[in-house]
């Protein structure tokens, strides 16, 4: 009988920095093995509680073992904050990288450049469960028409509001944007303790359907080839929306400017605020909190009464290192994990919301309050550019920075998302 090795610890500081300080130039090379047999190495992230992923992941493998004779498998779970780093060096390093990984799917256009990323556009066309894959889902997962991966799961973000308050007031969830707004400041004129809607200067995915929902991009472009479009008059609208809602009225700057998604999130959950746009993946939280039993979801609406906002459509892959030894094998288990089978297993154990339409619907099935989530999906959602500058966008905090110019009066829209724009194109152009 074969034993599969189960590694769920974070790393020591040393082996954090020997990752780090891995050779930066090494060969990434594909392999010119595909060995039939022996252990596969998978990395996953590590959740706060990981019990429940680490139960679906084990009956995957197991079955993943009984199929082929003398392979096991070794999972590692990293710790998200790291990932960067331990990756890159893998990428650097094939000797001792993994043959599978989890990443973030924004990561998936900076790991294809890097060059350690398998494509796997042929055996992801000849997935049966493929036909099923939301398109969005799909997307993050492809660069220049090659696919370097499978989706894991999906989340998105909407409405969370407080049934009590609404109740108190005489008010209805907003089904517009302008509603939206006006909502959340007769919130705060009613109620001065409470923020109407929380929101946050740092809160980029919160931010992101306000530009969208008002027909703004991010950037045009693709092939690799991008030019920054926050700039233009659509975007500048929902740059305008979004940041009046930093003020007394509603969230003052001095106390909204810096947050971030986390911050709104928990300023909704201990009952400090009417409404927060939250991910289903905020759930947990919220139930964990003051307002349990107290709030209900709807999709965050557009601009048009009736419509739902554009969501950023985040979520993590599974992808194959391109050095892999094991590439058959290493197909088979990605394929595996994120089967429907296992993304229906892990919405019942951890809430993530699969990246198949199909499994979706069912999950709606058995958890009405994943409903507005799958809305929002269904209406159209948006994804960052797929770009490797986007990763150095991200860290930059082009985006945070512009709301926070906007929202402290030290720059008008205008000014602060033409200089935002020009930060983009140095990025994108650094990519060549």
């Amino acid at each position: 009988m074969k034993l599969s090795v189960r590694l769920a610890a974070l790393l020591t500081p040393a082996l954090l920095l020997a990752a780090a300080c891995a050779p930066q130039t090494s060969d990434n090379s594909a392999s010119d093995k595909d060995e039939q047999t022996g252990t596969l190495r998978v990395w996953l992230f590590q959740e706060v509680n990981n019990a429940p992923k680490e139960k679906v992941v084990d009956a995957v493998l197991a079955e993943f073992e009984e199929a082929h004779d003398d392979t096991e498998v070794s999972v590692e779970y990293i710790p998200v904050e790291t990932r960067a780093q331990r990756i890159k060096a893998a990428f650097n390093d094939p000797q001792s990288a993994p043959d599978l990984i989890e990443y973030g799917n924004t990561d998936t256009a900076g790991y294809v450049k890097d060059g350690g990323l398998a494509d796997v556009t042929a055996e992801f066309t000849d997935w049966d469960a493929a036909k099923d894959t939301d398109p969005t889902a799909k997307q993050s997962v492809t660069v220049d028409g090659k696919v370097y991966g499978v989706p894991y799961f999906v989340g998105v973000r909407a409405l969370y509001y407080r049934t009590d308050v609404f109740d108190e007031l005489g008010l209805k969830p907003p089904t517009s944007q302008a509603e939206l707004i006006a909502t959340a400041k007769e919130i705060r004129a009613a109620r001065p303790e409470l923020y109407g809607l929380a929101v946050g200067g740092a809160y980029t995915y919160g931010a992101m359907p306000f530009i969208w929902a008002h027909g703004g991009e991010l950037a045009t472009g693709k092939g690799g080839s991008y030019a920054s479009a926050i700039d233009s008059a659509a975007a500048r609208e929902g740059i305008e929306a979004y940041t009046s809602l930093f003020g007394d009225d509603n969230c003052p700057a001095a106390k909204c400017a810096g947050w971030g998604g986390n911050d709104t999130v928990t300023a909704f959950a201990s009952g400090k605020a009417g409404m927060a746009i939250g991910g289903d993946f905020s759930h947990q939280a919220v139930e964990a909190g003051e307002v349990k039993g107290r709030y209900a979801v709807v999709p965050l609406p557009g601009v048009e009464s009736g419509s739902i906002a554009p969501a950023f459509a985040g979520g993590n892959n599974l992808g194959v290192l391109r050095s892999t030894s094991h590439r058959t094998l290493a197909v088979d288990l990605m394929k595996r994990l994120a089967s429907k089978e296992a993304q229906g297993q892990l919405f019942q154990e951890m809430g993530f919301l699969p990246t198949f339409t199909d499994v979706r619907q069912e999950a709606v099935a058995k958890d009405p309050f994943v409903e507005p989530f799958v809305e929002t999906l269904a209406a159209g959602t948006e994804f960052v550019p797929a770009s490797p500058a986007w990763a150095q966008i991200d860290a930059s905090l082009v985006l945070p920075t512009m709301f926070q110019e906007v929202v402290s009066g030290k720059k008008d829209v205008a000014t602060a998302s033409k200089d935002a724009a020009k930060k983009m194109n140095d990025a994108f152009g650094s990519m060549g």
